[in-house]
């Protein structure tokens, strides 16, 4: 199973296979079970979009206003042209920077292994991404465990074998009391970690 990078060279997902869609579309089902009451109106923002599959199947399943967004513009031009819907679009978006779409407010923000790449940055991220989310919002995040012994091996591992798995400087895998606080921090309410 090889590895996408994105323009700056780090691996990002999987290439796509018959199992990768297969995970991606449970991935999908789950976050949509969190969600409540989806209408055409609903606003819905993917981070961290890599080729836009999530975010498609978002605004196909559900016929909500669905943004892809991820910090890669070869990712995003590629969403562009594969997957087309009236419900549909993308942007690029650095989460450590959201100053572009400071005027829109979303139902739901969800995002499918990326809050790990904003770990040491991941404070300043929280808020802003609160800061896009409409009163009584709701984010929906399916993050790597630290505690997972598959995870803890890629993560803690030595800057020689990161850097030859491509992994990012700053990209960790995540603890549940850790993020808890996180959020705690940035005054989300109805914090629900599994």
């Amino acid at each position: 199973m090889g590895s996408i990078t994105d323009d700056r060279g780090y691996n990002q997902m999987f290439t796509p296979s018959i199992a990768m869609k297969i995970r991606m579309e449970r991935r999908c089902d789950y976050i949509l079970k969190q969600m409540s009451n989806i209408t055409e109106q609903t606003h819905i923002l993917e981070i961290g979009s890599g080729t836009g599959e999530m975010a498609a199947s978002l605004a196909l399943k559900t016929k909500a206003q669905v943004t892809g967004s991820d910090i890669c513009a070869p990712f995003m031009d590629e969403a562009k042209q594969k997957h087309i819907a009236s419900n549909l679009n993308f942007i690029i978006l650095d989460f450590n920077h959201t100053e572009s779409i400071q005027n829109k407010q979303f139902d739901y923000i969800v995002g499918n292994g990326i809050l790990h790449h904003l770990y040491n940055n991941l404070d300043s991220a929280l808020i802003n991404i609160k800061r896009l989310l409409k009163p009584n919002g709701q984010i929906i995040f399916l993050e790597p465990n630290l505690y997972n012994p598959y995870c803890f091996l890629i993560f803690n591992t030595t800057k020689r074998i990161r850097n030859w798995a491509k992994l990012e400087p700053d990209e960790m895998a995540l603890r549940k009391n850790k993020i808890k606080k996180q959020l705690k921090h940035a005054k989300y309410s109805n914090i629900k970690i599994k």
